[in-house]
């Protein structure tokens, strides 16, 4: 037997997808640095690359860099083989370090100091720009598709000649986080290099995308 509520007729709907987005100015470099120091044996690579790490770490701390925001991200030591492939003619140690520069502009001053400490045995594998706090780019992006949706939906109840009732169904979509300039670079700098990264800021960009059912009510 079934249920009077089986037979009700589904309520006439109108389901729309709308999109929001929201800028803003990024706050927050991120640095991927590595040491990289050749030496004859294990021993000795290790200690150079040590020692350069401490000089890095010693100089973002006095350009002001909090100890939170260095952080050591991996660590190898590889054999060095000669031009023939056959014999080992040393070794070098790798060090990856993660720095987070809270000011684009201490960034160049930053730099100098850094590969001023370290020399040649610096790498620089990557400079990316980011917002430290997202959360209320994807509120306001989300309020905006919401509205983008709603009025998408209330163009087509006219175009039906009806009208916008209760929401039925709320679906998200995506929320991306892009758009902002990112300089990826892999040089060596010696300590004479000088002059910094100049690191244009940009935009970032929060997209959020949203599925919104409404109930159509007759005029």
């Amino acid at each position: 037997m079934t249920s009077p509520s089986e037979h009700r007729p589904r309520p006439a709907r109108v389901e729309v997808t709308g999109s929001g987005s929201v800028s803003a100015t990024p706050d927050v470099v991120r640095l991927a640095l590595g040491i990289r120091c050749d030496a004859d044996g294990v021993a000795a690579a290790l200690t150079a690359a040590a020692s350069a790490l401490r000089a890095v770490s010693t100089a973002a701390r006095s350009h002001g860099v909090a100890d939170r925001d260095i952080a050591s991200q991996s660590a190898s030591v590889q054999p060095r083989w000669d031009k023939d492939g056959t014999a080992v003619v040393g070794y070098t140690a790798y060090h990856s370090v993660a720095v987070r520069v809270r000011a684009l502009g201490d960034l160049n001053g930053l730099v100098d100091e850094v590969a001023a400490a370290a020399g040649n045995s610096l790498v620089i594998d990557g400079i990316s720009l980011d917002v430290s706090d997202r959360a209320p780019l994807e509120v306001t992006a989300r309020e905006a598709a919401f509205a983008a949706a709603k009025a998408k939906a209330q163009q087509y109840a006219v175009l039906s000649g009806a009208r916008l009732g209760r929401v039925l169904s709320v679906t998200e979509g995506a929320v991306a986080f892009g758009g902002g300039p990112m300089r990826e670079v892999r040089l060596a700098m010696s300590a004479s290099d000088g002059g910094g990264l100049p690191v244009e800021s940009g935009e970032h960009t929060v997209t959020a995308t949203v599925s919104v059912s409404w109930e159509l009510v007759p005029e």
